[in-house]
C-alpha cells in the first residue's frame, strides 16, 4: 500500500487530487485520476493564471474506488504506475504558534505497473484512455492544460 499526500477543497474541506505535470525536451511526468470505471470526473477548479508549465492544473475530487495514474519517461521509455484509492487517512499537526494542520492522505494499493516495455499484468480496457492521457501529458511539451477532466458533468 501506498500512502499519497492529497489537498483538501477550500471551503468544505474534501479530499482532492490535482492533475498535473507536463513534458520537457527528453523527459515528462504527469498525474491523472479517473472513476473506478476508467471514466475522466469532473474537476472543481481549473487553474488557468499564473505558472502553468508542467504544473498543477485540475483540483478534482478523489473517492474510494478511484485511480491515479503516475507516468514518467525518459525520451518516451515510460515508467507507469497504476494505484486504486482503497481508503484515506488523516494526519493532524501543529505550527509553532498552536494552529492546527491538516494533512490528507489516501491510501493505495498498486495495481498495475509499466515498465521497460510491458506491463506486469494484462491492463483493463476500460483504463486505456487514462492511461494514453497520462503519456499525452507527460510528452506534451510545457503542458498548461489538463489532459483528462470531464467538461460536461
Amino acid at each position: 500500500m501506498e500512502k499519497i499526500r492529497l489537498d483538501r477543497t477550500n471551503r468544505k474541506g474534501y479530499a482532492a487530487f490535482w492533475e498535473s505535470g507536463g513534458g520537457y525536451s527528453n523527459t515528462g511526468e504527469s498525474a491523472i485520476i479517473c472513476d473506478r470505471h476508467g471514466q475522466a470526473k469532473k474537476a472543481v477548479y481549473i487553474r488557468r493564471r499564473g505558472h502553468l508549465a508542467n504544473d498543477r492544473h485540475a483540483l478534482i475530487l478523489i473517492n474510494r474506488g478511484d485511480f491515479i495514474i503516475q507516468a514518467w519517461h525518459h525520451r518516451e521509455d515510460f515508467l507507469i504506475k497504476i494505484f486504486q484509492v482503497k481508503d484515506f487517512e488523516r494526519e493532524v499537526d501543529y505550527y509553532s504558534d498552536g494552529t492546527e494542520i491538516v494533512k490528507v492522505y489516501a491510501i493505495a494499493e498498486e495495481k498495475f505497473v509499466f515498465d521497460r516495455g510491458e506491463w506486469d499484468r494484462d491492463l483493463p480496457e476500460y483504463l486505456e484512455a487514462a492511461v494514453n492521457a497520462a503519456i499525452e501529458k507527460a510528452t506534451c511539451y510545457h503542458c498548461r492544460e489538463p489532459h483528462f477532466i470531464d467538461f460536461d458533468a
